[in-house]
């Protein structure tokens, strides 16, 4: 296995830097509906603004996923994808084209289930940049650690509103980004979050020097505009999962995909953050 020389991830985000941009990070379950529309769905997100992107692996007891994205791996599961059908995507989308940072997100048993060398063998070959294991807890991720920073593979954690001392433990040795959980639960569309989210986001900056990314619940042009201010990044999941749910019928007929894929495309478009 020969290491990435060079982060896409590390790459976009010097890039916005450089021009006063925040990142979006759409998450995108992949297989839902079907491969093929994954793939064309991952081509819309780049023409509509992405900037990183994150690959849902359907799982079947996930521990942060709410009812949408849960609905969403539930059909991909019925379509038998699973994590090696997750990493061909990725190598599809880059053969199609694609200059996205891909960023596998999955649980550590369909990892274990694989084994980490043919495991991160897949991650190399198949141009994935990041990684994110929220069942992973930082006490447990050494060997994880390792082996991401030998492949030249970020892994990004996942930090919750917790004691500053928890922070930086969970920060220590990061990288690609910090992904800030808004609130407490799991995702899903929000009206409000936790009320010291503010507070929580600098206690992080204060922590590290990498970039800070916020997610969980941010549905609205609104609301990424309200963290843009103070974020680096912002991921937007559950909302654009829901689109592509309603865009269904759509996708799964020939002559009305194009609709379908004009309405995500649409839609993440106006959630752009403004330079």
């Amino acid at each position: 296995m020969t290491a990435q020389t060079t982060n896409r991830i590390d790459e976009a985000f010097a890039r916005l830097k450089r021009e006063g941009r925040t990142a979006l990070i759409p998450f995108l379950t992949v297989g839902d509906p079907d491969i093929a529309a994954t793939l064309e769905i991952i081509r819309e997100l780049e023409s509509a603004g992405a900037d990183v992107l994150e690959l849902g692996v359907p799982y079947s007891d996930p521990l942060a996923d709410g009812p949408v994205i849960q609905r969403a791996s539930s059909r991909a599961l019925r379509g038998r994808v699973n994590l090696r059908v997750c990493m061909e995507t990725a190598r599809q989308a880059r053969e199609n084209g694609s200059e996205l940072p891909f960023i596998l997100f999955t649980y550590y048993n369909p990892v274990l289930q694989m084994g980490l060398d043919a495991f991160f063998a897949e991650l190399t070959n198949h141009e994935i940049s990041g990684l994110i294991i929220p069942d992973l807890p930082v006490e447990e991720s050494a060997d994880m650690r390792r082996r991401s920073s030998e492949a030249g593979i970020s892994l990004i954690p996942l930090v919750a509103p917790t004691s500053d001392e928890r922070i930086a433990r969970i920060v220590d040795g990061a990288s690609g980004f910090v992904y800030c959980v808004s609130s407490l639960g799991v995702t899903g569309e929000r009206a409000s979050f936790h009320s010291d989210v503010d507070r929580f986001i600098h206690s992080v900056r204060e922590a590290t020097d990498l970039p800070v990314a916020v997610g969980f619940g941010i549905s609205t042009a609104e609301q990424v505009e309200r963290f843009s201010r103070i974020c680096d990044g912002v991921v937007v999941g559950s909302a654009i999962v829901r689109k592509v749910e309603e865009a269904i019928p759509l996708l799964e007929n020939p002559q009305t995909l194009a609709e379908g894929l004009l309405q995500i495309h649409d839609f993440v478009a106006q959630l752009k953050p403004k330079a």
